[in-house]
């Protein structure tokens, strides 16, 4: 399990004071209301930062840091990730799972079947939607929901899922489809 959660990425500086925009890669933008302390993974270390104002603007986060009073002094952490540990993360509800912590876990059937392992979380309007990808194979889109998802165990490292009917033929015309539109056909 990933010790760090990724909250936001800098996208870039807000005035000449040393704010930034970040866009918020949680569920819930109002968490930063509430965020103290996070972590800039600058790609060669992790600074521990203390969160001073925040702001909102459109579907931004607008940030302030202790410390950081200069737009120079900001600049340099343009497209860097803001990460929390895990005891300042946000506490999950029953069968609410942290997306870091679904990537790479063993997908299989109710019958046992190895249908591969879960690549990418796909956040749509009404459900998540879940990446499966095995060697050999189309990917295969998993609806994240209770008809589906039947038993998702982090700790044991897979999900059980019930493929409905006609789900397999659904993802290989999909496929099929975007190929032939990436063709020209």
């Amino acid at each position: 399990m990933e010790e760090l959660l990724q909250v936001g990425i800098i996208t870039t500086t807000h005035g000449i004071r040393g704010e930034v925009k970040v866009y918020p890669t949680t569920d819930d933008a109002a968490r930063f209301k509430d965020l103290k302390r996070v972590l800039l993974d600058t790609g060669k270390e992790k600074i521990n930062l203390t969160v001073a104002q925040v702001r909102f603007f459109k579907n931004l986060v607008i940030l302030k840091f202790e410390g950081i009073d200069n737009i120079n002094d900001v600049e340099k952490y343009k497209g860097k990730g803001l990460y929390v540990t895990r005891e300042n993360a946000v506490k999950l509800k029953e069968n609410e799972y942290f997306i870091a912590d679904l990537i790479g876990l063993a997908v299989r059937t109710e019958e046992g079947e190895e249908l591969g392992q879960i690549f990418d979380v796909l956040q749509t309007g009404a459900n998540d939607v879940y990446v499966v990808k095995k060697d050999g194979e189309p990917e295969l889109l998993i609806p994240a929901i209770r008809e589906c998802v039947l038993k998702v165990d982090t700790e044991e490292g897979f999900v059980t899922v019930r493929l409905l009917d006609g789900l397999r033929e659904l993802n290989t015309g999909n496929k099929k489809a975007r190929q032939g539109m990436e063709n020209g056909e």
